[in-house]
């Protein structure tokens, strides 16, 4: 059984929130006792187009990892300079326990000038010593402060390549972002299954010299940049037949088995990204293969 608790105002300050917060967990307190509150803080910046998306990607996931949740709406070109809020506090019962998870989303409308110091902003709210994981829709404004900003105050960025246009030059602009913290893409987090298939027919595939991936354009360039890097070698050549999902590969012109499972839903696979503390080295090297 879950329920909600709900705040909402405009041009607020951040003190406000905090306040509002905290009069939502003294009111869920009442009845729901042994409250197991956040482990982490989870950022969201959302450009205008995003917010379902962002919204959707939330749902199935406070239970796995009760967290404070921060929305950022960008606006630049707002006529006005301001913050707008709507705070809400969820509760999740236990089964079989007398405890409640409890999960805190805070959506914050960041109206003109208050768009561009996003930092600034998301520190008031963060929870102290508990790490910060910063999903960015879309893609990336590379050269954009904000982005700066944002990835100075947090520990792992979470991307989604899938969403990007500008493949594979978008990647080399994220390879100068791995030594400033961990990143993790979703789209390589989607060919998870594909990669182990493939590393179970070594070393069959020591030689392969042509891959074919019926897919994202991100999943068949990180694919390709996979094996390069693996195995050492520049010179495996990519076919790409597009589709919205990862459908198949070959090898040579030699079709490889499919692999077991189903693919995750997009909730399941952020919930996994927000698992992961440190850097993903293979996904690193797989990027840099295919950005030289």
């Amino acid at each position: 059984m879950a329920s909600a608790l709900t705040w909402s105002a405009d041009d607020v300050r951040l003190a406000g929130v905090n306040a509002a917060l905290a009069q939502l967990r003294n009111e869920a307190a009442v009845d729901r006792p042994g409250m197991r509150t956040s482990v982490m803080t989870h950022l969201a910046w959302v450009p205008e187009g995003w917010a379902e998306q962002a919204r959707g990607a939330l749902a199935g996931m406070a239970e796995r990892h009760p967290s404070r949740t921060i929305l950022l709406f960008p606006d630049a070109d707002a006529g006005s300079d301001r913050i707008d809020a709507a705070v809400a506090l969820e509760s999740f019962e236990v089964p079989g326990a007398d405890r409640w998870l409890v999960s805190e989303v805070i959506e914050l409308e960041l109206l003109g000038k208050r768009a561009k110091a996003p930092a600034s902003i998301v520190e008031p709210l963060l929870i102290s010593d508990l790490p910060v994981f910063l999903r960015w829709r879309g893609e990336p404004a590379w050269s954009a402060p904000e982005l700066d900003q944002l990835v100075g105050v947090v520990d792992r960025l979470i991307v989604d390549s899938t969403e990007w246009d500008d493949l594979p030059h978008a990647y080399v602009k994220l390879v100068g972002l791995f030594e400033q913290t961990a990143v993790s893409d979703i789209a390589w987090a989607r060919t998870s299954r594909w990669r182990t298939l493939l590393a179970s027919l070594w070393p069959g595939i020591a030689d392969v010299r042509r891959l074919k991936v019926r897919g994202t354009p991100a999943q068949a360039l990180l694919l390709c940049g996979w094996l390069r890097s693996r195995l050492e070698r520049d010179d495996i050549d990519l076919e790409h037949v597009d589709t919205a999902r990862l459908e198949g590969i070959e090898l040579d012109g030699k079709p490889a088995p499919f692999p077991p499972g189903d693919p995750p839903q997009p909730s399941d696979v952020l919930s996994d990204e927000l698992d992961r503390f440190t850097r993903d080295r293979i996904y690193e090297a797989a990027v840099r293969a295919i950005a030289s």
